[in-house]
C-alpha cells in the first residue's frame, strides 16, 4: 500500500475526515520530513509506514480529546511538529505554538511552516519552563508528546493555560500508575477524562489523559 493510501485508510479508521487537498499537505510533510531527516537526524523513525502510523495518526487522535471551540494550542517539545503541525493540517482554523528548545527542529519546523504556506502558526525555540509572563493563561490547549510524567507536564505547563483550559497527553497502557502517583489535596479532580483510543494500521492502546488545570493542587 503506497504511503497516501495507507493515511487515507488510517485517517478513515479514526474517524476523522480530510480534504484532498489536506492529504496533500501531509505527503509534502512526509516528504520534507525524509529529507530533512538524512541530515539532521529529527526522528527515529524513517519509512513511510513508520511515520505515517506513528507520527501523523497518532498526533489527529488527539483531535478526539480538543474541543471544537478551542482557539489557541500549544504544542510543548513539539521535535519535528507532532502534533501540532498535524493537528493545523486538519484543524486550520485553530492557532498552533509550537515550543521546541533545540534550534536544528525549530529550522525544519519553520521550514515546513512555509513549505504548507501555514498561516497562525509560531514558532518558540525554548523550553517551556521559559515562557515569558506575556504566555500566562493564554491557551485553550496545551499538548505534548514529549516524555513528561502527568504531574511534570501539570506542573510546567497550568500555568499557561486560560481557566477553563485543558491539557492533553497521550500515554500507554501504563497510565494508571501514573496517576497513582499525584499528590495534593485535588489531584483527583485535575482529570477530566481518560480517552482510550486504538492506533490505526498497528492496533497499539493510547490513553488520551484530559487534564484541568483550574482543579489541581499540584502547580
Amino acid at each position: 500500500m503506497n504511503a497516501k493510501k495507507l493515511l487515507e485508510k488510517g485517517l478513515r479508521e479514526t474517524g476523522i475526515a480530510c480534504t484532498e487537498g489536506q492529504i496533500h499537505s501531509f505527503m509534502i510533510f512526509l516528504s520534507e520530513l525524509k529529507k530533512w531527516n538524512r541530515a539532521c537526524n529529527l526522528t527515529s523513525l524513517k519509512t513511510d509506514e513508520d511515520i505515517i502510523v506513528k507520527h501523523f495518526l497518532d498526533s489527529v487522535l488527539y483531535l478526539k480529546a480538543i474541543p471544537e471551540d478551542a482557539v489557541r494550542l500549544a504544542d510543548v517539545g513539539a521535535g519535528a511538529g507532532f502534533p501540532g503541525v498535524p493537528i493545523k493540517l486538519v484543524r486550520p482554523e485553530m492557532d498552533i505554538t509550537l515550543i521546541e528548545s533545540s534550534a536544528k527542529k525549530c529550522a525544519f519546523l519553520r521550514h515546513i511552516i512555509r513549505s504548507l504556506k501555514l498561516s497562525g502558526v509560531h514558532v518558540l525555540t525554548q523550553r517551556v519552563e521559559d515562557l515569558g509572563t506575556e504566555h500566562v493563561k493564554s491557551f485553550d490547549v496545551m499538548v505534548s508528546r514529549a516524555a513528561f510524567s502527568i504531574r511534570e507536564f501539570i506542573k510546567a505547563a497550568c500555568p499557561y493555560v486560560k481557566e477553563d483550559g485543558i491539557l492533553v497527553l497521550s500515554k500507554g497502557p501504563k497510565v494508571s500508575e501514573e496517576l497513582d502517583e499525584l499528590k495534593g489535596p485535588n489531584a483527583q479532580n485535575t482529570v477530566r477524562e481518560i480517552l482510550k483510543i486504538n492506533l490505526p494500521v498497528i492496533n497499539a492502546e493510547r490513553n488520551l489523559v484530559v487534564l484541568e488545570c483550574k482543579k489541581t493542587g499540584i502547580c
